[in-house]
C-alpha cells in the first residue's frame, strides 16, 4: 500500500493507505486515549474517548474507526477534544463501582502502599515490605512504633469485626529488616550535580534528605541538636521508641550519601543567606521546638515546664527533678508522654488536667490505658484557673471544674466552666502540654503566617524566596503528626527535583475511584479478631525506660496480614481508565445516577470477574469469540441494564480459561482478575 503524510498535533506522521489516525498516531509515538481498542480485534468504537479534531471537518471523529486521509490535519488536544473525554470519563467513572487505592492508603497522609506491604509480610517477605513503605516512609520502625495511623481508622476490616494493626505491621517488618545482614536500601540515580540544604533532622528532614538523594543529588542535613532525629528522638520517650532503632535509620540514610552536620544552629552557626549561596536549594524542616504556656496566672512561677522542654531533658539522659506531685495539662500524646515520663522519673501523684472528657482526648486510647495502669490519674472535665506558689515555687494548682456545652468549630462540644466549682491539687511541678510554637529565629528573611509560622506554598512548599522551600511542623498551620510532616517532605522532594532540573513544580492532586461498602457488603467474611500486642506489667514498666510492648511474634504477624481484605485494586498500576481519568480534572459525582449491579462472580474458574468494575468495552467478550474462538461471554439486556456475563453450559467450556487469560490480560479497568 502506498505510503500517506498526515499532521498530528503539528507532526507530520507517515502511514498506510487504509490505516485509521489512531493507527497512524500510535506507530509514530502519539498516544490518543482509548479503552476499547485493539489491534487484533474489530473496531467496536465504544469508549468516545479516541475523539480527534481534524481541520475543516465540523464534528469530532473517533480516531479508532476514523481512515485517514492523505494531507489530513490532525489535533488530538483541544479545547472541544478535551471537553468530550472529559463528559466521556466522567460517565464512565460515575457508574465505576471500584477502590483503585485501599481506604487504608488513602487514610495515610503520606499515601504509603500499607495494603501493599501488609500482602508482603502476610507472604513472608519482610524486605519486600520495606521496599514499599520506604518509598514514602523511610523510618519505618521508627514510625511503626509513634504512628497515631490514621489509616487503621480507614481500615474496612472493622466492617467486619476490628481493623488491621497496620503500624505494629510496619514495624514488625522494619525489624526484621534491620536485624539482617544486608537491610534494604534503594537504589540511587545517577548524580545531578546539584547541591541541597535541609536544615532540620527530624522525620521531614530526614525524609526529603532521602528521596533527594535517590534522586541523584547531594544532600547536607544541618540540625542544631547533638543527634539526628528531630522531635523523635528527643521528644518521644525511650520506652515508645528505643533510640538504638531510630539510629540504626538514620545511618541508613547516612549510607546513601546525605551529610549529616550536629550542633549547627542557623542563625549562629550558618546563616540562611550562607547556604543559599552555597546550595542550588534550601529546606527549611525546622519543626516545632517551644511548649506553649499553660495560660492562666502563676504559669510563670518555678516548676512550670513545657511538656516538649521537659521531654527532650530526659531523652538527654537527665532526670529532672520532679517532686512528689505532678501535673500535666494537656489530653494528647505529648501529655501522654510527659505524665506517664513523669512517673519513670520518680514522682508519686502525676495527674493528667484536660478540660474535656476523655471521649473527647485526642491521645490514642491506648497511650490513655497505659497511663492509667501506670498509675495516673486523669480530672476530666477540669481545666487549670491558676497556679499557686511560695517564693516564687509551685506550690497548688487551682482547677476550674468544667461541663460540656454546644459544639465548637472542631464538631467537639466546647468545654465551659461550671460557675463557682473548682478543685485544687498540691503539686510540685506543672507539665504544659497543650501545643508547640515555633523558634524562627535566623529565618527572619522568611514570610510568617499570622500563627507564627513559616509561609510555604501548599501545593510545592515554596516560601517567598527563590530556591528555599519549607515543610513540616514549622508551616503554615503548624505542628502536626510525624507521617504529615512525612507527607510535605515527600512533596516538597519532588518540587525540590523538579525546580532543580526545570521541570513543572505543581503537580494535581490525583483522582481515585472509591466504593461505598458497609459492614452488609462483608457479612459473609469469617470474624478473625485483631492480633493483641503483649507488653510489660505496668509494676515493671513504670520503673524504667524499657520498651513496653513486646512486638509481634512471627505467627502472630503473619496471621494478622492476612486478615487484610485487600480493598485496593489488583490491577491499579496498569489500569488504563484511571490513568487517562487522571490527564484532567474530572467531577463524575455531578452525573451520579443508576448503577449497573455490582457483583463478583467465578464462573470461569481461575478468573475472576468483578461487575462492578465493568465499563462495557466488550474487550473480553470480542477477544473470547474474534481470536480464542470460545465465545464464552456475551453482552446480555438491553440499554443501561446490559451487562457482560459468562454464555456457556457445563464445566467443559471453560478448561481453555487456564492457561489463556487474554481477556484478563487485555481489560483496561481490573474488573478480571486472574486467580493463582
Amino acid at each position: 500500500m502506498a505510503d500517506i503524510k498526515i499532521i498530528i498535533d503539528g507532526r507530520e506522521c507517515i502511514g498506510k493507505a487504509g490505516d485509521t489516525i489512531l493507527t497512524i498516531a500510535a506507530q509514530n509515538g502519539i498516544e490518543i486515549p482509548n479503552l476499547c481498542y485493539n489491534k487484533n480485534l474489530k473496531v467496536y468504537g465504544a469508549c468516545g474517548l479516541c475523539v480527534v479534531e481534524v481541520e475543516n471537518v465540523p464534528k469530532l471523529l473517533r480516531a479508532c474507526a476514523t481512515v485517514a486521509q492523505d494531507g489530513q490535519v490532525v489535533h488530538t488536544d483541544t479545547q472541544r477534544v478535551r471537553q468530550a473525554r472529559k463528559i466521556a470519563l466522567e460517565l464512565l467513572m460515575s457508574d465505576h463501582e471500584g477502590d483503585c487505592k485501599g481506604p487504608c492508603v488513602l487514610g495515610c497522609p503520606a499515601n504509603t502502599d500499607a495494603q501493599g506491604y501488609v500482602k508482603q509480610i502476610a507472604l513472608g517477605n519482610d524486605r519486600e515490605a520495606v521496599k514499599i513503605i520506604k518509598e514514602k516512609v523511610p523510618l519505618p520502625a521508627s514510625i511503626g512504633r509513634v504512628c497515631p495511623h490514621p489509616c487503621e481508622t480507614n481500615c474496612r476490616r472493622g466492617l467486619v469485626e476490628q481493623p488491621l494493626s497496620i503500624a505494629y505491621l510496619k514495624a514488625f517488618a522494619a525489624d526484621n529488616d534491620l536485624a539482617s545482614a544486608d537491610p534494604y536500601k534503594p537504589a540511587v540515580q545517577a548524580a545531578t550535580d546539584k547541591k541541597v540544604a535541609v536544615i532540620g533532622g527530624g522525620p521531614a528532614g530526614l525524609t526529603a534528605a532521602y528521596q533527594l538523594a535517590v534522586m541523584g543529588h547531594a544532600v547536607t542535613i544541618y540540625d542544631m541538636m547533638p543527634e539526628m532525629g528531630g522531635m523523635l528522638r528527643y521528644g518521644i520517650p525511650e520506652y515508645r521508641l528505643p533510640k538504638k532503632v531510630l539510629a540504626s535509620e538514620v545511618k541508613l540514610i547516612a549510607d546513601l550519601g546525605v551529610a549529616m552536620k550536629n550542633n549547627v544552629k542557623v542563625g549562629t552557626d550558618v546563616t540562611l543567606e550562607s547556604l543559599r549561596a552555597e546550595y542550588d536549594a534550601v529546606l527549611v524542616a525546622v519543626g516545632a521546638w517551644k511548649s506553649t504556656g499553660v495560660g492562666c496566672t502563676g504559669d510563670d512561677l518555678q516548676g512550670v515546664v513545657g511538656g516538649i522542654d521537659m521531654l527532650r531533658e530526659v531523652n538527654e539522659g537527665k532526670i529532672p527533678s520532679l517532686g512528689k506531685n505532678v501535673a500535666v495539662v494537656g489530653g494528647g500524646n505529648v501529655a501522654m508522654d510527659a505524665c506517664r515520663t513523669s512517673v519513670r522519673c520518680g514522682a508519686e501523684n502525676v495527674y493528667v488536667i484536660y478540660r474535656r472528657t476523655r471521649a473527647e482526648a485526642p491521645a490514642e486510647d491506648l497511650e490513655i490505658e497505659e497511663a492509667l495502669e501506670e498509675g495516673v490519674e486523669f480530672k476530666w472535665l477540669t481545666n487549670p484557673a491558676e497556679i499557686l506558689g511560695e517564693n516564687g515555687k509551685v506550690t497548688q494548682i487551682k482547677l476550674q471544674v468544667m461541663e460540656l456545652g454546644e459544639p465548637d468549630a472542631s464538631g467537639r462540644r466546647k468545654p465551659v466552666p461550671v460557675e463557682g466549682k473548682f478543685e485544687t491539687l498540691a503539686v510540685d511541678t506543672v507539665i504544659s502540654a497543650i501545643g508547640q510554637r515555633c523558634a524562627l529565629e535566623g529565618f527572619e528573611a522568611l514570610t510568617q503566617t499570622k500563627k507564627g509560622t513559616l509561609e510555604a506554598d501548599e501545593n510545592t512548599c515554596l516560601t517567598n524566596l527563590e530556591g528555599v522551600f519549607a515543610v513540616g511542623d514549622a508551616t503554615n498551620r503548624g505542628p502536626s503528626i510525624a507521617v504529615n510532616a512525612i507527607a510535605e517532605a515527600n512533596a516538597a522532594a519532588k518540587a525540590i527535583d523538579a525546580y532543580l532540573t526545570g521541570k513543572c513544580m505543581v503537580a494535581a492532586k490525583p483522582y481515585y475511584s472509591e466504593r461505598k461498602v458497609t459492614s452488609e457488603d462483608f457479612a459473609d467474611r469469617e470474624k478473625l479478631p485483631r492480633a493483641e500486642m503483649s507488653c510489660k506489667d505496668p509494676k515493671v514498666r513504670r520503673g524504667n525506660f524499657d520498651a513496653v510492648i513486646n512486638g509481634f511474634t512471627e505467627e502472630q504477624a503473619r496471621a494478622e496480614a492476612k486478615r487484610c481484605l485487600e480493598c485496593g485494586c489488583h490491577d491499579f498500576d496498569d489500569c488504563k481508565l484511571i490513568r487517562y481519568a487522571n490527564f484532567q480534572p474530572i467531577d463524575p459525582a455531578r452525573l451520579e445516577g443508576s448503577k449497573h449491579e455490582c457483583y463478583k462472580e467465578q464462573r470461569l474458574v481461575t478468573i475472576e470477574r468483578d461487575q462492578g468494575k465493568c465499563i462495557l468495552c466488550n474487550l473480553c467478550v470480542r477477544t473470547c469469540r474474534e481470536e480464542v474462538g470460545k465465545g464464552l461471554l456475551g453482552l446480555v439486556g438491553r440499554g443501561f441494564k446490559t451487562v457482560i456475563k459468562p454464555e456457556f453450559e457445563g464445566s467443559d467450556a471453560v478448561s481453555a480459561c487456564k492457561d489463556c487469560h487474554k481477556c484478563a490480560d487485555l481489560c483496561p479497568t481490573g474488573a478480571l482478575k486472574i486467580l493463582k
